[in-house]
């Protein structure tokens, strides 16, 4: 089994890694689950999905030990319309899937908890209606955490429209007024590939009538769909592939946006790479910019330490 600790060179022929190697099993990781749908409604306006849970040791963190032989990896698909995104693994760390966006007027437990929190929904055709609560981000508790909760509906100020989920870089806003939907709270940015990417944004809000006073509700960076809103009034999208993305809010008989699927990133040293294999194919090994070899899994696979 791979163990979550630390452990020195001198160790590594413990694990049944050759006496005298320069590399001692020792991994970084990025595991992203996949984000949450947005949430939809004929009635009214649905809030953005949460983005999926980010859970990284790079750069600086606890790195995972690998013994001899293979580990499946899990890459977490995203949330269809209005349902939670699935989990992302690797060894002991899992990322939970992004919550749905809320519907509106709707109690908690419709806003979902998860990775990354969805946002909470409210009623177009019937005026502002009481608060109505996100869904909380981090849930399961890590630490750090893996994510933050989506924004809530006040009650006061007509506040008709929907809020953005949750990403992993701040918490979804909240509505303070009618006419714009919530955006979606922003991802992080890592760069475990050799290149800087951001992942994990969540969903905006739908926005209330055809116009709203910020154009388009935004999803977060990293992947977040933009909600269903503007003038002209604009569908939905759906969270980026292989980001963690929530999806965009649905309002007023508009689609939402499905969440993005998650991904999986390991990073080892130079003198790892003929040691380490992935598959399948649509896996792919490659080297970053410092020699360090870096193992990507877009899809369900397994990684070989030989």
């Amino acid at each position: 089994m791979p163990l979550n600790s630390t452990r020195g060179a001198g160790s590594a022929k413990g694990f049944g890694l050759t006496a005298g190697a320069t590399w001692d099993g020792t991994i970084d990781y990025l595991v992203v689950a996949g984000g949450g749908g947005g949430g939809t409604t004929n009635a009214g306006n649905g809030g953005g999905g949460g983005a999926g849970g980010y859970r990284t040791s790079f750069p600086g963190g606890t790195k995972i030990t690998l013994s001899l032989g293979s580990t499946p990896i899990t890459v977490g698909a995203g949330g269809a319309i209005a349902t939670t995104g699935l989990d992302s693994i690797f060894s002991t760390i899992t990322s939970a899937g992004g919550g749905k966006g809320g519907f509106f007027q709707c109690p908690a437990a419709y806003n979902k908890d998860g990775g990354s929190g969805g946002g909470a929904g409210q009623d177009s055709n019937q005026g502002p209606g009481p608060a109505v609560a996100a869904g909380a981000g981090n849930v399961p508790p890590t630490s750090p955490p893996q994510g933050n909760n989506g924004g809530y509906a006040p009650a006061a100020g007509g506040a008709i429209s929907a809020s953005g989920g949750g990403g992993a870089g701040a918490g979804g806003t909240p509505l303070s007024g009618g006419g714009g939907g919530g955006p979606g709270g922003a991802g992080a940015s890592n760069d475990i590939s050799g290149t800087s990417v951001t992942y994990a944004g969540g969903g905006g809000g739908a926005s209330h009538g055809a116009t709203a006073p910020s154009g388009t509700p935004q999803g977060g960076a990293g992947g977040g769909g933009n909600g269903n809103g503007g003038s002209p009034r604009a569908a939905a999208v759906p969270g980026t592939v292989n980001t963690g993305g929530g999806g965009g809010g649905g309002g007023e008989g508009g689609t939402p946006g499905t969440g993005g699927s998650g991904i999986v990133i390991l990073r080892a040293p130079k003198a790892a790479s003929n040691r380490l294999s992935v598959s399948p194919g649509t896996n792919t090994k490659t080297t970053a910019p410092n020699g360090d070899v870096v193992a990507t899994f877009t899809v369900d696979g397994t990684l070989t330490v030989s």
